[in-house]
């Protein structure tokens, strides 16, 4: 698993390189590294759920739940500069890199760390995230259930996940386990999917 994004220490060696995310908002140059997430280009559907996400709340804490080398976490920044962005990923080179990218695009309101290095107590008004569906189906939905319910009562996440990576099955498997869950995009193959919070009196 050494050379899987989703290692805590990829074993690939590294190749650090520079990728551009061009939105309508906003344009950033990234570095990215070999064994993180998407190095070569900004992945298409980290593309598709930011040019598709209504735009975040304006204060409060945010969360990029896998966040790689940070394209959601610093538009989640750029676009919410009174919030508190929190990017999370188990890669520590991924998060190193993160950190260099939020520092070279002058943004202040973001950190990155570890998931367990979060305030337990912290809780999110929103989520964006294009989560790591190859860890498995278990391992993703372990994840899921530790971060969606830490969204504030009012708060809402975004994921984007391929068609034919399972976004029809996971929506209804949210929505089962009691976090309403909508379609809100589609497009290129890839479904933008609405999460709000857990629905009271509901549980695992």
């Amino acid at each position: 698993m050494g050379d899987h994004y989703f290692a805590e220490r990829p074993g690939a060696a590294s190749r650090r390189r520079t990728v551009d995310l061009v939105l309508p908002d906003l344009h950033l140059r990234l570095d990215t590294d070999s064994g993180v997430f998407s190095p070569d280009r900004v992945d298409p559907g980290t593309r598709v759920l930011l040019e598709t996400v209504p735009p975040p709340p304006r204060h409060g804490d945010l969360l990029d739940l896998g966040c790689g080398y940070g394209p959601i976490a610093l538009t989640l920044a750029k676009r919410s500069p009174s919030g508190k962005v929190w990017g999370v990923d188990v890669n520590r080179r991924a998060l190193e890199i993160a950190e260099g990218n939020a520092k070279a695009a002058g943004l202040d309101n973001v950190r990155f760390m570890l998931g367990d290095e979060i305030d337990p107590a912290l809780r999110f008004a929103a989520i964006w995230s294009n989560p790591p569906i190859r860890i498995g189906k278990a391992a993703l939905h372990d994840l899921l259930l530790t971060w969606l319910p830490r969204l504030t009562p009012e708060g809402t996440a975004h994921l984007v996940v391929q068609k034919h990576l399972g976004s029809d099955s996971l929506q209804r498997w949210l929505t089962g386990q009691g976090f309403p869950t909508e379609r809100i995009a589609s497009r290129s193959a890839y479904r933008v999917l609405r999460v709000t919070s857990r629905t009271e009196g509901t549980t695992r």
